[in-house]
């Protein structure tokens, strides 16, 4: 089932957003070579519980933890871990889901490691690029397919990149999974009508081999048979995500982080509404 939030709702969503996009902003002085991706997992957690929210990935579908932490060919879902230490070079992966005050918001950045390559780089920034060129098609009247089309003509007709398929975004509010499923690809025109009130999340995962399908493995813990994904061909992806409702004045980011670097058109401002 589809809802439509109220005012009200959207205010908790957008400090809720506040909260999570903060948090982001933080780990920017966190990641660095030499560090386990459980310090992550540690950074998140106190963050986050010290301004009274919670992690809500943890205990969800039976995940142990708040964050998932996904290194260079991981794609997703990968667990943190006190014995993978990032090194010189690599990307990581950082997705999170918070709950303020039961409001929802789902977000992941990819980060560079010290200094990364070029290739890595442009990988980087045109996943990044996608994502808003998909949000940018979730105006009233667009459908759901119009995302996904935007996105993967950026990520596989005007790059040599891969547009994953199997994993997709998603509605979020009252729970961190909510209909409608959002996929990263499609047509355009197709597909479910986007109405004012919605919140979804858009976050393409893109592989740099140009490979869209992925491998599902198995965490390496013999108390533990998470599951989480990778490149098939063992190359580099990124992933970005962003928590945003439908408006009659076009989409507006609740997760958007600081500085906006030109994207303050999306800011919301429900709280200055009335309800």
């Amino acid at each position: 089932m589809i809802t439509i939030k109220s005012v009200r709702e959207l205010k908790g969503m957008q400090k809720s957003g506040r909260l999570l996009a903060s948090m982001f902003e933080g780990l920017r002085d966190v990641i660095k070579p030499g560090i386990s991706t459980w310090e992550i997992e540690e950074f998140c957690q106190k963050f986050v519980k010290d301004r009274g929210g919670r992690l809500s990935e943890q205990g969800f579908e039976g995940y142990k933890y708040g964050t998932c932490v996904s290194v260079n060919d991981e794609i997703a879902h990968q667990t943190p871990r006190k014995d993978r230490i990032l090194k010189e070079g690599d990307i990581v992966k950082v997705d999170v889901t918070c709950n303020l005050d039961g409001y929802e918001t789902d977000s992941c950045t990819t980060y560079p490691v010290g200094k990364i390559s070029k290739a890595d780089q442009d990988l980087i920034e045109t996943t990044k690029k996608a994502m808003y060129l998909g949000i940018d098609q979730a105006v009233l009247g667009n459908r759901i397919g119009d995302i996904g089309a935007a996105i993967q003509h950026f990520v596989e007709v005007e790059h040599p990149y891969g547009d994953v398929r199997e994993l997709v975004g998603h509605g979020i509010q009252p729970t961190i999974h909510e209909d409608p499923e959002v996929p990263h690809w499609g047509k355009a025109g197709h597909g479910l009508r986007l109405r004012e009130g919605m919140t979804i999340t858009c976050e393409p995962m893109v592989e740099a081999g140009g490979d869209w399908h992925i491998d599902q493995r198995t965490v390496d813990d013999p108390n533990d048979d998470w599951v989480y994904y990778a490149t098939p061909d063992g190359s580099n992806a990124a992933q970005f995500e962003h928590t945003f409702a439908i408006t009659k004045d076009g989409p507006k980011i609740l997760t958007l982080q600081k500085p906006y670097d030109g994207y303050e058109k999306y800011l919301p401002h429900f709280d200055e509404m009335d309800d």
